[in-house]
């Protein structure tokens, strides 16, 4: 019958620097993975501050666009507008100067 044995294999010096290897990979690992875990998290934390971003911009738009005038409402405005400058223009036509005046002329004399 055979016996199989089972030996523990003894540490030889060679053995120690693929240990510092593994041990070295396997903290770079875990640290790569915390960092890249904490990349997403910020990413995503973004993501949700754009959309809010963006949900803002939109009412603003629309608050915006809201509160232009009309076409319809300018060209009255603007019609009345014109109406009382030719009137003005009207009253500056009408009037007459200071020089042509006799009643000023004879108050300024006395």
């Amino acid at each position: 019958m055979a016996t199989t044995s089972l030996r523990k294999k003894k540490m030889t010096d060679t053995d120690m620097p693929q240990m510092v290897f593994n041990g070295l990979f396997i903290l770079v690992g875990v640290f790569g993975g915390y960092y890249l875990n904490s990349v997403k998290d910020a990413i995503k934390n973004l993501q949700s501050t754009d959309q809010l971003l963006i949900t803002k911009l939109q009412a603003i738009e629309v608050l915006v666009a809201g509160t232009y005038i009309k076409r319809e409402e300018f060209e009255t405005m603007a019609r009345a507008l014109f109406a009382k400058l030719d009137s003005i223009d009207a009253k500056i036509d009408t009037k007459t100067d200071r020089a042509m005046c006799m009643a000023v002329h004879s108050r300024e004399r006395q």
